[in-house]
């Protein structure tokens, strides 16, 4: 199966900002069908679900493959070399995922819109990363967004701050006093540690958490860390961002714990015991259930991923992150439940 026009534009130009409200499904369902193609673990999925692709004509009917297959199978659409291979933190008793990337453009291309989408050019801030865990990986996705980030920014003091919280406090207190709009993105063990010792109030400066505790701290939920953080900085809201080692695109949070996705990016619900089922809010009612994530960026891996959070979708298609699935691993963006 050929690359048909839908996805030749996104692929061979990087514009995944073609993708909009009145074409998201045609491209995805043109996906699905070069996916269960040209991807041997998908079609396999696919078939010992007795799924033919002729029967798929509504993305609610797409097969979504368990996000636990990173952790055994080899997941690629077409065969390629990987210019890179994203790994998850986990922990030491876990197996990681893997993802293979074809186009780290594609990647590029799906964050730096994102972000712009939602807070900007990056140019117009100083973009602070407190990501101490992440750093010690030479293959995590995180990284490499905030290091791109922070290329653009372009501000002196934009960087990585790696076990240094008495000068993260002294340039936090630099740009305050300069009234410079700075972004502070930072795992969420480490910006707790940070609100702990270096408390300082905030008033040019928007905080975002990742999630994750990663064994360093007990677990708490998101309300109580975001209380936590806005304690210590002083501040109305604190911002996430959702993404993870198998997706290409990200969703933020403005505050309260509401998600939003890029146009590219969608997210549903299932039952937790049915794989199959697809539960969509409506104008007067919201779902819940185990998330389902449809990424248009993993044309080359697999765009329809079946996580192992629960969540809650409002009408509007936001979303809110309730915690883990029973049994499942945990996982070092996606430790905290609601």
């Amino acid at each position: 199966m050929k690359l048909n026009s839908s996805i030749k534009n996104i692929t061979l130009s990087n514009n995944l900002a073609s993708v909009n409200e009145a074409n998201f499904v045609t491209t995805a369902l043109d996906i699905f069908q070069y996916q269960y193609q040209h991807n041997q673990v998908y079609q396999q999925y696919c078939q010992a679900l007795h799924i033919h692709p002729a029967t798929i004509n509504n993305i609610k009917n797409i097969p979504f493959l368990p996000i636990a297959f990173f952790k055994t199978q080899t997941i690629a659409t077409t065969g390629f070399e990987p210019a890179i291979i994203f790994e998850s933190s986990g922990t030491t008793q876990t197996i990681n995922s893997k993802h293979l990337v074809k186009d780290i453009g594609l990647y590029e291309a799906s964050f730096n819109a994102a972000f712009r989408l939602f807070y900007g050019e990056p140019a117009n801030w100083c973009i602070i990363a407190l990501l101490p865990s992440y750093l010690e990986r030479n293959n995590s996705s995180l990284v490499m967004m905030a290091d791109k980030l922070i290329e653009q920014s372009g501000h002196r003091q934009s960087g990585f701050y790696l076990n240094e919280p008495e000068k993260l406090h002294q340039t936090l207190q630099q740009l305050e006093n300069q009234q410079q709009k700075t972004l502070l993105i930072g795992v969420t063990f480490a910006l707790l540690d940070f609100a702990e010792q270096y408390p300082i109030p905030l008033s040019y400066t928007t905080i975002m958490e990742t999630g994750g505790m990663k064994g360093r701290r007990e677990e708490i939920t998101r309300q109580e860390v975001h209380g936590i953080l806005r304690h210590g900085f002083t501040v109305n809201k604190i911002h996430s961002e959702y993404g993870m080692t198998e997706l290409l695109s990200q969703a933020y949070s403005a505050g309260n714990g509401i998600f939003k996705c890029p146009p590219w990016m969608k997210v549903l619900v299932r039952e937790e015991d049915d794989p199959l089922s697809c539960l969509m809010a409506d104008k007067n009612n919201i779902v819940s259930g185990a998330l389902n994530v449809i990424d248009l960026a993993n044309i080359y891996s697999c765009s329809f991923i079946a996580t192992d959070d629960a969540a809650k979708l409002h009408p509007d298609e936001s979303f809110e992150i309730l915690g883990r699935l029973d049994n499942a691993d945990i996982r070092g963006c996606s430790l905290l439940s609601l």
